[in-house]
């Protein structure tokens, strides 16, 4: 699978990069025909504090599954997006295989 990262208006580090690549390829495990993810990092401003975003795309045979999760840290962020897109994928492997 080829996970391909973007940030938005700041430099990801490379210890975030490698903390992302490490949690979506995870993803492999509960559903094997993934093609690529893509992985969007926004800062959003709200007042004094800063929330990070992370947006996760995945693409699929025939489908395109996403997550969109806000936290404090992009690394609870990604977290909470990855468990989002296993519970998709399961599912989706779920009604698959019932056929």
């Amino acid at each position: 699978m080829r996970v391909q990262t973007q940030s938005v208006h700041f430099v990801a580090d490379t210890k975030l990069l490698q903390f992302i690549e490490k949690k979506v390829n995870k993803l492999e495990n509960y559903y094997e025909r993934i093609i690529d993810a893509d992985v969007i990092l926004r800062l959003e401003r709200t007042g004094q504090v800063q929330d990070k975003i992370a947006e996760i795309k995945i693409q699929v045979p025939g489908d395109i599954m996403m997550a969109k999760q806000t936290s404090k840290t992009f690394e609870g962020s990604i977290d909470a997006a990855v468990s989002a897109l296993r519970k998709q994928l399961i599912k989706r492997k779920e009604k698959i295989t019932g056929r």
